[in-house]
């Protein structure tokens, strides 16, 4: 069973995944602090980069299957063109209603 965006519990955490699976990078950028980071399987990677690679460019989407941690962290069926489906996790460190870093990689 699934968790609809709009019923996630943090709003920067639900702008998120809504902007992931309406293939809006600038709402997705716009959402994140100037100087947002992010790991993905433990690796740092160039955040752009990493967006534009798995998220904007294979249109990337996220199916949320639970969140815990007062919405800051998911569990989530992530597909695109590049990898299909992998059944992912995803932490957020929220700052001031922005996303300064998340991290994610295979559940």
């Amino acid at each position: 069973m699934t968790i609809a965006p709009a019923k996630l519990t943090d709003p920067a955490v639900r702008a998120f995944v809504t902007a992931v699976n309406a293939g809006d990078r600038d709402a997705f950028f716009a959402l994140l602090t100037p100087d947002a980071t992010m790991s993905d399987d433990g690796s740092e990677r160039s955040l752009a980069d990493w967006a534009d690679r798995e998220i904007f460019g294979p249109n990337g989407r996220m199916d949320v299957q639970s969140e815990s941690t007062g919405g800051h962290a998911l569990i989530a069926e992530f597909t695109n063109d590049t990898w299909g489906v992998m059944r992912t996790t995803w932490r957020f460190t929220v700052e001031d209603g922005k996303i300064s870093r998340f991290d994610t990689g295979q559940a």
